[in-house]
């Protein structure tokens, strides 16, 4: 073990799933959308204009504050938060100070404890655009005022997986909860860095931030880096400056940005154009009493029920998969374990192989449900089903297909026999093996017969029978 530890925090930014700004009327979807289409004069802090919170994006905030177990603020406001970039028209954000919606609160990850020291509500800013080899930047306004969580951690991770862990946890919480698709992949979720190295049991050392890491890939991968940077600059007896960091992804190392600010730069003082959001008893237990079952909910249920630790926090912690795994449930009736067992493997499989989401195909609950049904009961084979599976995530119905073409399992002894007299008599080479203490060549056969049968006869049978028709005892 090295006698030194790193210290990180995280910050994790989620743009809430409204329908509007954060403080304006403009429409909040704009990925995907034309430059500068979605913009208000209230994002541009033009002259007159006056900002209203959006009360939808308060609720999401007191919302993900209870789902990571955080004291609610009966009174809280909103600041103005002073810097000075491009695409920040105003040169303030409207932010949360001193006073956020949420606060104190925690999340299990891995067994461990994670404080969450904070959770606000913000506006975020624009986005500048460098054309490559261009002289010039563009500046697009679409994201400017779109509503935005900005959750803090206590200091409490100490190790570029467990990072890696929380933020998949904090990805699913806020996807169950509906308030965030949370896609880094579309900017919906962005995590800054905070890490510093300590020898083991001294004080804190000096952090550096690493901002805007939008995998969780990056944010690994950019730890790993900085803690092993840190981490020999104190052996060769040198100090770590403080400062704001890039990541440079191709690369795969930090890069300078600018000396990191502190508070007073950002000059806070209470936006004059906002009253206090006052949350009170009533409002605060409908929200709570409104909270889906959470993703530390569904792991403990599944596990409950019968399914492995392992599978259980694939699915839970993976809302699309939740529900479709809950929903397929309610169909196949079965032992859970092994419809997870279909999910983590043969769907996850085909998912992998093309790069798709469950939620990109035309496979629906119900049919997996049913494919796994009728294989758990015995009706097809394992070697039908798996064969099945490709089309049946195209949308195809498992007993539609398995009634057309006549693939439930053959029960007749009589029949199956038939088959395998045929397969040994034109394969004498393979059966003298077999005789001669070869007993492993009885697979070629097996699978000869199993083609015959369209995979519908039971492999245990057909092995069984071809040790008769052949005269050997199988072990």
């Amino acid at each position: 073990m090295s006698d030194f530890e790193a210290v990180v925090g995280l910050e994790v930014h989620l743009h809430l799933k409204t329908r509007t700004k954060m403080f304006s009327p403009a429409p909040a979807g704009y990925f995907g959308a034309q430059p500068n289409t979605h913009v208000h004069p209230v994002d541009l802090g033009l002259p007159g204009v006056l900002p209203v919170a959006n009360a939808k994006a308060v609720e999401y905030g007191i919302l993900f504050g209870l789902a990571l177990n955080c004291r609610i603020a009966p009174w809280t406001q909103f600041h103005r938060k002073s810097y000075f970039y491009p695409d920040m028209p105003k040169n303030y954000q409207i932010s949360q100070y001193d006073l956020p919606i949420a606060e104190h609160g925690w999340l299990e990850v891995a067994g461990a404890r994670v404080g969450i020291k904070r959770v606000h509500l913000e506006e975020d800013a624009g986005k500048s655009l460098h054309p490559d080899f261009g002289d010039c930047s563009l500046i697009d306004l679409n994201r400017a005022g779109s509503p935005l969580i900005e959750m803090v951690t206590e200091p409490d991770i100490r190790t570029p997986e467990q990072a890696r862990a929380f933020l998949s946890h904090v990805r699913s919480i806020a996807q169950t909860l509906g308030v965030s698709d949370a896609n880094p992949e579309e900017g919906k979720m962005r995590a800054d860095v905070n890490v510093s190295v300590r020898r083991r049991g001294e004080a804190l050392g000096t952090k550096v931030e690493i901002k805007n890491l939008n995998s969780f890939r990056s944010v690994q991968r950019a730890l790993e880096y900085e803690i092993k940077r840190q981490t020999e600059l104190l052996r060769q007896g040198r100090r770590v400056e403080q400062a704001t960091l890039g990541w440079d992804e191709g690369g795969g190392k930090t890069y300078v940005m600018r000396l990191k600010e502190g508070e007073s730069d950002y000059r806070y003082f209470p936006e004059p154009d906002l009253p206090p959001v006052v949350v009170d008893a009533a409002w605060l237990e409908r929200l709570r009493a409104a909270l889906p079952e959470l993703p530390a909910q569904k792991f403990a249920r599944y596990v409950a029920s019968g399914v492995r630790e392992y599978d259980a926090e694939i699915l839970a912690y993976n809302a699309s998969l939740a529900r479709f795994f809950d929903e397929a449930l309610a169909v196949y009736g079965g032992e859970p374990q092994k419809l997870a067992d279909w999910l983590n493997a043969d769907v996850a499989g085909y998912l992998n192989e093309r790069g798709l989401e469950i939620q990109d195909t035309r496979l629906t609950p119900e049919h997996l449900g049913r494919l796994v049904g009728l294989f758990v009961k015995g009706e097809i084979t394992s070697r039908v089903a798996k064969n099945l599976l490709p089309e049946v995530m195209e949308g195809a119905d498992p007993e539609q297909l398995v009634q057309e073409r006549g693939l439930r399992v053959v029960v007749d002894t009589g029949a199956i026999r038939a088959l395998v007299e045929r397969v040994v008599a034109a394969n004498p080479a393979v059966v003298q093996q077999i005789k001669d203490g070869k007993l492993q060549a009885i697979n070629a056969l097996l699978g000869q017969v199993m083609k015959e049968s369209k995979g519908t006869a039971k492999p245990d049978v057909v092995r069984q029978l071809l040790a008769e028709a052949i005269g050997v005892q199988l072990a």
